[in-house]
């Protein structure tokens, strides 16, 4: 008998040990009562060790132990481990979803930051060609602008009109960000679009406006799998008004690097 509540202890102390060792490592009180289950299973195995040896059965005595045996082996296995506590795991989401909320929040100011600083960015450029499109058309002062006697512009201000007409085009190309997809002066480009440095030999600047407006009126050799999806998107037309789109197709009209294998442009429709 004092075998037995040395053995019993003993399990109670391994037990003790294994929660405050739990414990401290703020694991789930369902795992600790698991663990100090465990060290009493321990204990009770090591007092079978010691119990006193069954008598031998035969016939249809040692079929019922087996089986009475397995049914209480069963029940312990089934209904023991219901009796404990349970993991739940919704109890585990709104603690996962605890700890990430503050990130979600980081998250979500800095995106919105980052996005009303865009923004802001845009809305200069988006000023800067307005001030620049004002002075296109033939806005200019008229002592500045025409001559003396015939009313035409002079020379100088044809020329710095022109000069200004292929700055937004340029501007255009980067605001678009056309760079993504076509590569020009060896720059950009992601292969989904043709290399663009010789397009002004190939298409007039109103075919290059055409192709701008409706990506579908020509294909470009060697690109019919990207013509067929719809690579290049039909929505320039919205985002840029016709002196905008003109003066792109101006700007790109001046490339006409023959050294540049830019694909031949195909009219489809």
């Amino acid at each position: 008998m004092g075998n037995l509540f040395k053995k019993l202890g003993l399990g109670l102390v391994v037990g003790g040990v294994l929660v405050a060792i739990a414990h401290s490592q703020e694991l789930p009180f369902s795992f600790q009562v698991l663990f100090f289950i465990i060290s009493l299973v321990g204990a009770t195995v090591f007092i079978l060790l010691d119990a006193r040896p069954l008598g031998t059965m035969s016939g249809g005595k040692s079929l019922l132990a087996v089986i009475a045996f397995w049914i209480f082996m069963l029940t312990v296995s089934v209904a023991g481990p219901s009796l404990l506590p349970q993991f739940d795991p919704e109890d585990e989401k709104v603690k996962i979803g605890k700890l990430l909320d503050k990130e979600r929040k980081q998250s979500a100011q800095g995106k919105a930051e980052e996005l009303i600083a865009r923004a802001k960015a845009l809305d200069a450029q988006v000023k800067a060609l307005e001030d620049r499109l004002k002075g296109l058309g033939g806005s200019q002062p008229a002592v500045a602008s025409q001559t003396p006697l015939t009313g035409e512009k002079s020379p100088a201000a044809a020329s710095a009109s022109a000069g200004d007409f292929m700055k937004v085009g340029e501007e255009q190309w980067q605001l678009q960000e056309c760079y993504n997809c076509h590569k020009l002066r060896g720059e950009g480009g992601k292969k989904r679009g043709p290399e663009l440095d010789n397009i002004g030999t190939l298409l007039t600047v109103d075919e290059i406006q055409e192709k701008i407006a409706n990506p579908k009126s020509f294909m470009a050799e060697g690109y019919e799998k990207e013509w067929q999806k719809g690579i290049m998107p039909n929505k320039f037309k919205d985002l840029m008004d016709p002196k905008e789109m003109q003066a792109l197709a101006a700007w790109l009209g001046t490339f006409k690097n023959a050294s540049v294998n830019t694909p031949k442009p195909i009219k489809k429709n």
